[in-house]
Order: C-alpha cells, then sequence, then structure tokens
C-alpha cells in the first residue's frame, strides 16, 4: 500500500514538473523596435531605420499623430511589465491639416510583448539587428511636453499569421489614436519591424 501511494505521489510529482518545465526554462526577448522605412524599388526590398507612421482619432478623425522612433526592450520571461527600455522619437499631432503640436518622446516601460512568430523572406536588412520578427509591443511612453500616453506597434510582416496590426496606434493625455494608417503599395510609411536577438 505504500509503494502504491508513494508511486502515485512520485508520479504526480513528475507530472508538475513538466507542466511547469516551459515556464521555468523560459528565456527573456531582448527586441528591438522600428517604425521603419521601406525601398520597394530594390531588389530585394530594402529595410531602413527612420520611417513614419500615422495614427487617427475616432472622434473626431480629423485629429492624427504622426511618429518615428525606434527602441529596445527586454521582456522578461514572465511576460510581465519592464523598464529595461530604451528609445523614442518625435511625435507631431494634427486636427485635419493644421499641426497643433510636435517635439520628441521618450519610452519609459514596457507594458506588453506578443511574439507571433519570425518573418520569412529575403530583405536587404539594413537594422540586422537580431532575427526579424512579427507580433506587437505596448510601450508608456512621456512627451517632451509633460503629458503621457502608450505607443503601441504591431508588425505584420512576411509570413505573419492573421489578426495583427501592421503599424502604431497611441494616447497622448486623453487623446485615443486607435484606428492606424496601414501600409498602402508605393508609400513609404506606417510600416514597422521587430528583432529580436537570441
Amino acid at each position: 500500500m505504500k509503494s502504491a501511494k508513494a508511486t502515485v505521489l512520485g508520479l504526480s510529482i513528475i507530472v508538475m514538473m513538466t507542466a511547469a518545465a516551459p515556464f521555468a526554462f523560459a528565456q527573456a526577448d531582448h527586441v528591438r523596435w522600428d517604425i521603419q522605412s521601406v525601398n520597394t524599388t530594390t531588389t530585394p526590398t530594402t529595410l531602413s531605420p527612420g520611417g513614419v507612421a500615422f495614427a487617427s482619432a475616432s472622434n473626431p478623425s480629423s485629429l492624427t499623430i504622426k511618429l518615428t522612433g525606434s527602441g529596445t526592450f527586454v521582456s522578461p520571461a514572465s511576460r510581465g511589465t519592464s523598464g529595461a527600455v530604451t528609445g523614442g522619437g518625435t511625435w507631431a499631432t494634427f486636427s485635419d491639416a493644421v499641426m497643433t503640436g510636435s517635439g520628441t518622446y521618450v519610452v519609459t516601460e514596457l507594458v506588453s510583448w506578443q511574439f507571433a512568430n519570425l518573418q520569412t523572406g529575403s530583405f536587404i536588412d539594413l537594422i540586422d539587428e537580431g532575427t526579424r520578427a512579427n507580433g506587437n509591443a505596448i510601450l508608456r511612453i512621456k512627451y517632451s511636453d509633460g503629458s503621457e500616453g502608450i505607443l503601441g506597434v504591431g508588425c505584420h510582416g512576411s509570413g505573419a499569421p492573421d489578426g495583427i496590426v501592421e503599424g502604431v496606434i497611441a494616447t497622448k493625455h486623453f487623446v485615443t489614436y486607435w484606428t492606424s494608417h496601414g501600409p498602402v503599395p508605393g508609400v513609404d510609411a506606417n510600416r514597422t519591424i521587430f528583432h529580436i536577438e537570441r
């Protein structure tokens, strides 16, 4: 009887250890993000830092934000938040075609990183800091005028599964620029990319 109980207990412990194994061996991701510039006139297409992306509010949709930027973050194995961040960029806000403000922003925290998969395809990658990846990140940012907000970066690159928005969304104080302007063929805007150092 005792040996049967010991066997059941031993098997239970093995099952629990096996179930926990993916968490025990999970590793932090070291990621670079970019609002990128894409040159489709080269063969293959050239990917560079220094792009621009836009997002719009809903009430009214004439309110837009223009962003540039890049940076890095370390996403812990727990997939929680992280202060191990660098980077930022520039911002400008518009009401219709009238600029209502501009400046710079810095990233202060990683709120969420969701890795989807590694990208496929052949590119001239001038960013080239790790392996190209699809996914999304939510970053807490501080604007140069003292306001705060979030920057959402989504990359739906080559080989990405369905459901990822390509481009950016943002908040600035109470304004929610939650409609990403998607990329348009032949227009060098609204494209993003992640690189994972593994």
